[in-house]
């Protein structure tokens, strides 16, 4: 889906805030839930980075460091024709990454110790244009107002019960029922905006590398570590777990209503189709070599036990 399905879906979330203000206190309810969505929406515009920098423990990462992690995003930033963003490491095994921010200017990447031990040159060059992606199309901040809402929209719920404007117009079963019921559709929305902008970013990041296949393959290496090696701070912050490229949380095999990313293999598989439109190999089991003109001839690190050796 692209944006207007997008627009879509979040003028569905911004009705159903507004309506769950409603039952609880009428249209002054109704209102009220509104500025209140506001100013959370304000708070967190301003400040969703460093919360969620914050939350995973991400160190900055300087320029010219030892493995060449600042200057490829650089580089890759110039391809997308963004401003360079924020670099971050976060000291976790499992290999993973996710993008944030209010806007191109004020944009961070975080990557994983796993995902550096995991991935050879090429296959990080995949991850970064994808999170440089999802920054270009502004998709941090698009995900950031969703869960903010999601969050409101379950707290209202759960208030609902203390109201008695709420119980008068549905009733005790009723009232229940809509504490149940609204943050699940709240996070339905939330779900279905996150699998709708991976698709969007997969393709954008394979354009900004050049390389389809180098990403196809890092989102099956990707996945396969997820699956088996926890992320403690993901599992501590669940609802962060759709910035991430692929599921810190678990592993889905289709795109169903609850996942809050499409399933790798559909990703591989669409990636796949672009390689061939590019008149690139339709193999994504191995990515080709870096080439230099693609990325920087980055240093690696001095050390004997991963692809960047």
């Amino acid at each position: 889906m692209g944006y207007v399905k997008t627009g879509i879906l979040m003028a569905a979330m911004t009705a159903l805030f507004m309506g769950v203000g409603y039952l609880i206190g009428g249209s002054g309810g109704a209102v009220i839930a509104l500025v209140v969505a506001a100013a959370m929406n304000v708070f967190t515009w301003w400040n969703s980075d460093r919360m969620v920098l914050r939350m995973h423990n991400a160190q900055p990462v300087a320029p010219r460091d030892r493995m060449g992690l600042h200057d490829l995003v650089g580089e890759l930033a110039k391809n997308a024709g963004l401003p360079m963003p924020a670099v971050y490491l976060i000291d976790t095994p499992q290999p993973n990454a996710f993008a944030t921010g209010r806007n191109p200017s004020n944009a961070a990447v975080a990557v994983t110790a796993g995902l550096m031990n995991t991935l050879s040159r090429e296959e990080l060059a995949g991850v970064i244009a994808h999170e440089l992606a999802h920054i270009r199309n502004h998709d941090t901040a698009i995900m950031t107002v969703t869960a903010t809402f999601a969050g409101a929209i379950s707290m209202l719920a759960n208030f609902a019960l203390f109201f008695g404007g709420s119980r008068e117009r549905l009733g005790l079963v009723g009232t229940l029922m809509m504490m149940i019921l609204a943050p699940t559709a709240a996070a339905l929305v939330q779900m279905a905006i996150s699998r709708t902008r991976e698709y969007a970013a997969d393709k954008a990041g394979a354009e900004i590398c050049g390389q389809p296949l180098w990403l196809a393959s890092a989102l099956q290496r990707i996945q396969q570590g997820a699956a088996r090696i926890d992320n403690d701070a993901a599992e501590r912050n669940p609802a962060t777990a759709h910035m991430f490229i692929i599921n810190p949380l678990h592993a889905h095999k289709r795109d169903n209503l609850f996942a809050t990313h499409p399933a790798t293999e559909n990703r591989v598989a669409a990636l796949q189709q672009l390689a061939q439109t590019m008149g690139r190999s339709p193999t994504a089991n191995a990515a080709p070599r870096m080439s230099q003109t693609s990325v920087p001839n980055t240093r690696r690190r001095p050390r004997n036990d991963g692809p960047w050796s």
